[in-house]
């Protein structure tokens, strides 16, 4: 590792900016819907599908022949948000099943995952409320949901610049905005949600679960890999 890789990140505020839009229009895919700009179905193979392979390609590039910030921030942010979103899931799981595994008088029922077969329905362009959600419809939103979690990985890269310089709680922050930011959009009210004191207790702990993952993981990430 170099000196000038220890002592300042080099990565610069456009690319940085660049790399932050291109993922985040896997939310904005939800977003631009919630407020009637765009329809997910729409929004999702014509802008965000195009942007994802964007980002994929200038990583690559800037492997081969930059100087490694795009490439680390791309592959480094996907799998660590991929892990965080995984531990997320697994933090709610005894809520969602707690009826199943008989446990309801300990952790109250909640049905977290409702949304997932929704983003399907929304990318497919189908009713929000259906009866039954095809198998079809299910994965692609369970899809969506783990492409948020890589995509919010990248963006938090692109946010602190190189995370072997700032401390996982950051990634907690993040987290927690994202969230709180969430709960003042059209999301509670379109997929449902009452907005009560358990939920949003859950759903900011589950969050941070999130945060402490994505830190911790793309840290940990960060320190074991050599720039290129």
């Amino acid at each position: 590792m170099s000196q000038t890789s220890d002592t300042r990140c080099q990565w610069k505020a456009r690319s940085r900016c660049l790399v932050f839009a291109l993922a985040a229009s896997s939310i904005a895919c939800l977003l631009v819907d919630f407020y009637k700009l765009c329809p997910m179905s729409f929004f999702t193979p014509f802008i965000f599908l195009p942007a994802f392979v964007t980002l994929c390609a200038l990583a690559v590039m800037d492997r081969r022949h930059g100087d490694g910030y795009v490439w680390r921030a791309v592959w480094i942010g996907m799998l660590g948000g991929l892990l965080a979103a995984v531990a997320y899931d697994v933090f709610r799981l005894p809520f969602v099943f707690a009826k199943e595994w008989g446990i309801d008088a300990i952790v109250p029922p909640m049905k977290l995952f409702k949304v997932f077969p929704r983003f399907g329905a929304m990318v497919l362009g189908q009713p929000i409320e259906q009866s039954s959600y095809s198998p079809a419809t299910q994965v692609i939103g369970w899809i969506y949901h783990f492409s948020n979690g890589a995509t919010f990985g990248v963006m938090y890269l692109a946010l602190i610049g190189d995370a072997r310089r700032r401390n996982w709680a950051w990634a907690v922050l993040f987290a927690l905005t994202l969230e709180l930011g969430m709960l003042f959009t059209p999301y509670p009210t379109i997929f449902s949600i009452p907005v009560s004191a358990r939920f949003v207790i859950v759903t900011i702990a589950a969050h941070a679960i999130f945060g402490v993952g994505l830190g911790w993981a793309t840290r940990w990430l960060s320190l074991r890999v050599q720039p290129i």
